[in-house]
């Protein structure tokens, strides 16, 4: 009976760790003058409508490289490394970053504030809230174009010529039925998609999830963390291998994601072969560099360079 208790209160631990929601950071960037901008961390846009007030939320990583790339193609772009989310002891916080310019009208990202973690907090109305890998849809344009043909046409006239002995008459009538003016109005609306093109990545932001793995959207951060517990959970490497591979084989990942699925493997050559299974799906394969630094020896990174370079 004592044995039983014991198995049980570690199993309710366990259970209860496992339900313990992943830690994550919120960012907040406003422009003090008003000018719109796009926000690029670590090479993943998150807006595709410029804003002057922009909150990222479920942010998992304590720092990030930032990138802001303005709607003005006049203001220099700002590149900012390291950009916290957490404070000095690693504990993740909403953060909030101000852009201004300094005295020669060049913008800088400076640091504005940080508080704790606010539950249920709800952002102000001209603010954009995004989710952290789930960029805001494109807009969509819609003009209306109105063509208007007018015809003109003679009024008809008879005249009647009338003769009498002794008397004279001319009649003219004009008959509105047999002319006029005759208006014609056609009106066509256009919808059409727009995007940010991002000169960084250097394609243009997708109208729906459903246009393949190359510049779509990657999973979202609740679903990947659910995911990477799933692979984590698999006792052996083979297992985890085909898991880690059907879940891929169903989602489109950013490069990050690919990196951090890596490092659950403890054989380098499940980290190769999944990494070169998941390139097809990565939704950035530009930045697919940065999968080099999972491996240990110097011969799988040339094999997966080389795989990479075939594709």
């Amino acid at each position: 009976m004592k044995h039983l208790l014991t198995f049980l209160f570690i199993s309710f631990c366990i259970v209860k760790a496992d339900a313990q929601p992943v830690p994550v950071g919120h960012l907040t960037i406003f422009s003090e003058d008003g000018d719109k901008f796009f926000l690029i961390l670590n090479g993943e846009r998150q807006n595709n409508v410029a804003e002057t007030n922009l909150r990222i939320e479920d942010l998992n990583q304590p720092y990030y490289n930032a990138k802001i790339i303005f709607e003005d193609k006049a203001l220099l772009e700002i590149n900012k490394n390291y950009l916290q989310i957490a404070d000095a002891e690693g504990k993740f916080a909403d953060v909030t970053y101000k852009i201004r310019k300094d005295k020669t009208g060049k913008p800088k990202l400076n640091y504005f504030s940080m508080v704790p973690i606010r539950q249920g907090y709800v952002a102000p109305s001209n603010v954009t809230v995004v989710h952290y890998g789930q960029p805001t849809p494109p807009p969509a344009a819609t003009t209306t174009v109105s063509h208007t043909t007018t015809t003109l046409t003679n009024t008809e006239a008879v005249n009647v010529n009338i003769g009498m002995p002794g008397v004279g008459m001319n009649v003219t009538i004009t008959d509105p039925l047999l002319g006029g003016t005759s208006t014609t109005t056609t009106t066509r609306t256009t919808t059409t998609t727009t995007g940010y093109n991002d000169p960084a990545v250097g394609q243009p932001t997708p109208p729906t999830r459903n246009v393949g793995c190359r510049g779509a959207y990657a999973m979202n951060t609740s679903d990947f963390q659910s995911a990477l517990a799933s692979i984590g959970k698999q006792g052996f490497e083979e297992t985890k291998l085909s898991t880690a591979k059907n879940i891929a084989s169903k989602q489109c990942l950013n490069t990050n994601q690919v990196v951090q699925i890596c490092k659950t493997f403890g054989f380098e050559q499940s980290k190769l072969d999944f990494a070169k299974f998941a390139y097809s799906r990565c939704s950035e394969p530009a930045n697919y560099f940065k999968v080099n630094d999972v491996f240990g020896f110097s011969s799988s990174v040339e094999e997966l360079n080389n795989f990479t370079s075939n594709q």
